[in-house]
């Protein structure tokens, strides 16, 4: 008898994979990619390690059957279904966000203006290395970070001989931006989808962000933008500068070889946990009277916000 399956740490996972076209199954158990190629052609099989990755971003061309999509959730693995290069997100499963203490504990600091300062203030310091001006809003922070991340793609560019007109891209039509628009939003995407898998992971809500508001993903770009222009932004600049073939299959290559490198997936939950500790507010205690669950939750080997 195989023991039930449970999720590992998102630290010792990979990052990210990207399937193009295929169906995606369940076959002996194992969680795989089916390439058909005609009806006389004997289907070939892509075994993907499910439980060993963070993130799975499915593009244009693929299909999921439940079987794979119920394995991807036990095991605690995201899936995005995304459009061409993985740049629009249509849709994403949750295999986290399973904590409601963690979710009320978010809310509350995103929702008292002293403590989202707090909060902002030391993502702010995370993301440049250095304590934030004094007495500042988070409308004006915000501005001067602006400000820095323009400067900081034009140095950029500047480093690796990139013509620069600024950041603009129409996510409905991909074509019409330039390569270093193309390869910025490729490799950002990547991010985006490593980060939200950790964020769940870690028991909090996507949407609940305290620098970006108003998107599902909000807390998301607040986490992933403390790591861009130490990853994926040089990157992305890199294999511009190179003009290759295929950009966006150059870009995915290079952020997954950054995100190992630089040890992402071990850095975000901890760094989540001392963005939000920077508020000086305790977890709130459960109150009173609550009804506990009627069947205990066996130990998990994941993280606080995976379902075991």
């Amino acid at each position: 008898m195989l023991p039930t399956l449970k999720p590992i740490p998102i630290k010792e996972r990979l990052s990210i994979v990207f399937v193009e076209k295929g169906e995606i199954d369940v076959v002996d158990g194992a969680f795989v990619v089916v390439d058909q190629q005609g009806f006389r052609v004997r289907a070939v099989l892509t075994h993907i390690p499910v439980g060993g990755v963070a993130c799975i971003m499915l593009e244009p061309g693929t299909r999921v059957s439940h079987r794979a999509a119920a394995l991807a959730a036990r095991v605690g693995t995201l899936l995005v279904w995304v459009g061409e290069a993985g740049v629009r997100l249509y849709s994403s499963g949750q295999p986290g966000g399973a904590r409601a203490d963690r979710l009320l504990y978010q809310a509350k600091l995103a929702l008292d203006e002293n403590l989202r300062l707090k909060v902002v203030r030391k993502m702010y310091a995370l993301r440049f290395g250095e304590e934030p001006p004094a007495r500042r809003s988070v409308e004006q922070l915000r501005g001067i970070e602006g400000a820095r991340v323009r400067r900081t793609y034009q140095l950029l560019a500047q480093k690796f001989g990139v013509q620069w007109k600024g950041r603009d891209y129409n996510p409905e039509d991909w074509d019409v931006s330039d390569l270093p628009n193309r390869c910025l939003s490729s490799a950002t995407a990547a991010l985006y989808g490593v980060t939200e898998a950790a964020v769940l992971a870690a028991g909090y809500a996507p949407a609940v962000g305290f620098i970006h508001t108003g998107k599902p993903l909000s807390f998301v770009y607040d986490v992933a933008d403390i790591y861009k222009f130490d990853t994926v932004v040089p990157v992305a600049f890199k294999i511009a500068a190179s003009n290759p073939p295929n950009p966006e299959r150059a870009v995915r290559l290079a952020c997954r070889d950054i995100f190992r490198q630089s040890r992402l997936l071990e850095r975000i939950i901890p760094d989540i946990e001392d963005m939000l500790a920077a508020a000086d507010l305790p977890r709130p205690p459960e109150p009173e009277g609550l009804v506990g669950p009627a069947i205990t939750n066996p130990d998990s080997l994941g993280d606080a916000g995976h379902r075991s």
